[in-house]
């Protein structure tokens, strides 16, 4: 598979991944200028770059970095990012800060990871029946604690 990137400021980091074992590619913030994020906010921010998988098949998943997330509180507003696989603007990261210090996002600083996963796009069957199973329609909490 192919991912094509598009630098869309001269200053854009292109997304690699930090070992060789690395499911993620680090995205990195494209900014000018440092961007403070208090307690409790959430600020957008911009990486610089466009994508484009070679298939439609592929959405571009994008995770918090594990260290900003457990030693600042720096986390994802929507929890996981999904890039479809037709979207050419730029990747734009919303970042919540759930720690109890500012944090300070810096020009270049790798803030979130992207991973490619693959899509499964089924048919969609309306059916008037589902059939039964042990679990039936038992919800939050129906298989125990």
């Amino acid at each position: 598979m192919i991912l094509k990137i598009k630098k869309l400021r001269k200053n854009a980091e292109i997304p690699l991944r930090s070992t060789s074992g690395s499911a993620g590619m680090d995205l990195s913030a494209c900014i000018d200028n440092d961007i403070i994020i208090l307690p409790g906010e959430i600020k957008m921010v911009p990486t610089g770059i466009a994508a484009e998988p070679d298939t439609n098949e592929m959405a571009l998943l994008i995770y918090p970095r594990s260290g900003l997330s457990s030693k600042y509180g720096i986390s994802l507003a929507n929890c996981v990012g999904v890039v479809d696989s037709d979207y050419r603007g730029e990747i734009k990261v919303p970042l919540i800060n759930h720690g109890r210090e500012s944090f300070t996002v810096t020009p270049g600083m790798r803030i979130a990871q992207l991973v490619v996963s693959p899509i499964i796009l089924p048919e969609i069957e309306v059916a008037e029946e589902l059939c039964d199973t042990a679990r039936s329609d038992g919800g939050f909490g129906s298989t125990g604690q």
